[in-house]
């Protein structure tokens, strides 16, 4: 490899098959093991922690004793290749011909960025369901005039990837290439009409009159690029709700929506990664006067008692994705959010077994329902309302992004979307480095 590419993949950063380290420690046997288990990748040495600055490291013959005796003793035994290229050593990883893998008696697999440890029959089980067979590591025929590359860019400039990155080497280091052709994940990240191609990748919508769910009064199909199907599905979700009027004080009143957003955006963003996407079924969402479901087609990979507190992806290329867009933050956090922010709703997870996933939210009985013929109020108030609140946490130096949506219960990509917004009309400068640095008032540089 040579070491502008290497570089490259250093400022995509660290991902399912990207590990980027300072020095070698002691959680190199858990990486090589996690990589095995999954589709393999790439250990470099010789990269500062948080910053993904290169500082360098040069490999001793000691460290390559070391590394090779950890593969070759992991159950079964496993080989690694490694190499000193200038300043920086990578550690190549295969994907493990013999899985699942265990080191020191522990198995690892990955998640998108992190090695998470499971116990053997979590993966055994996981492997077995799977078959072994990666529905997204397969290729087929595709058109390159259907690559969306709107959703492309949108994606590296909220993943926050260099400029200068080619299009085929950020598929390539995202693992959505499959012998230099797109693969199934690839398209169904980035295909401008996914229905073409995959027919249930699509998002179906269904709003009933009645309970029963026998009166359809409006449907809706979401068949555009993944990210797409998820704002448009989340919209329309959203759009149907009602809205219950809050008493705050003698005079004072706000409305509140009966549902928490987050909770139903983090429902959908479940359903679409943790989706069998060799089943026949599409995503589906299905709104009553009494509930809203959120059915995800697929079976659970793991003992539904333990929901909430172990994590398996089925479909991990698609989650890193996600996780790099900043839709979803670490392992297992989803379902423990969303009953963390439904604790004034009902809620209730439902499985049956090899067939689908299901998490219900019973709508509250006293929202209040719209009036008749009532206009729409414009949006733009509360766009302007949301901004100025940003403008107040900066000014008192107590903005951050995560807890600003949920303190409004607002997705965090329309607060970075406001954000962006302020930043292009000169009122707002982030300063500092990515991960330590901060959000500023221009006026205020200028004093």
């Amino acid at each position: 490899m040579k070491y502008e590419e290497l570089k490259d993949i250093v400022k995509t950063g660290e991902g399912y098959t990207i590990e980027l380290k300072e020095s070698l420690n002691s959680s190199i046997g858990k990486e090589i093991c996690a990589f095995a288990n999954a589709m393999g990748g790439k250990i470099i040495l010789g990269v500062e922690d948080n910053t993904n600055k290169i500082k360098g490291y040069k490999i001793k013959n000691s460290d390559l004793s070391k590394i090779q005796d950890i593969a070759r003793n992991m159950s079964p035994g496993f080989n690694v290749q490694i190499e000193q290229i200038k300043d920086l050593v990578v550690i190549y990883v295969p994907i493990g011909k013999d899985k699942p893998y265990t080191v020191n008696g522990h198995f690892y697999m990955r998640y998108g960025a992190n090695s998470q440890q499971l116990n053997r029959d979590e993966i055994r089980n996981l492997f077995q369901k799977e078959n072994l067979i990666s529905f997204e590591q397969q290729a087929k025929e595709y058109d390159e005039k259907d690559f969306s590359m709107s959703a492309f860019n949108k994606f590296k400039e909220i993943a926050n990837l260099d400029k200068k990155l080619s299009k085929e080497h950020i598929l390539k280091n995202l693992n959505l290439l499959t012998n230099n052709k797109i693969n199934n994940a690839g398209i169904l990240y980035f295909t401008e009409n996914i229905k073409q191609y995959f027919p249930t990748a699509i998002v179906s919508c269904f709003l009933y009159s009645d309970n029963e769910q026998t009166d359809i009064i409006d449907t809706k199909e979401f068949n555009s690029d993944f990210k797409t199907n998820l704002e448009e599905a989340y919209k329309y979700v959203i759009s149907k709700l009602n809205n219950a009027i809050i008493i705050e004080g003698k005079i004072q009143h706000k409305r509140k929506l009966e549902l928490p957003k987050i909770a139903i955006r983090e429902a959908i963003i479940n359903a679409m990664i943790h989706k069998d996407y060799f089943k026949n079924s599409t995503v589906q969402i299905n709104i009553s006067p009494e509930k809203v479901e959120i059915i995800n087609p697929g079976s659970l990979l793991f003992p539904k008692t333990e929901l909430g507190s172990t994590s398996a992806y089925r479909n991990p290329v698609l989650a890193d994705l996600m996780q790099r867009m900043k839709e979803i933050e670490k392992a297992g956090s989803g379902i423990k959010r969303i009953k963390r922010l439904c604790k004034q709703n009902k809620i209730k997870i439902e499985f049956k077994a090899e067939t689908y996933f299901r998490t219900i939210f019973y709508r509250n009985k006293t929202s209040q329902k719209p009036a008749k013929n009532q206009p729409k109020t414009s949006q733009k108030p509360a766009k302007i309302k949301r901004k100025e609140k940003i403008l107040e946490h900066i000014k008192k130096n107590t903005f951050s992004k995560r807890s600003f949506a949920e303190e409004i219960n607002m997705n965090r990509s329309t607060i970075e979307s406001d954000l962006e917004e302020l930043k292009e009309k000169g009122i707002i400068k982030f300063i500092g480095s990515r991960r330590g640095g901060k959000w500023v008032l221009c006026e205020e540089i200028k004093k």
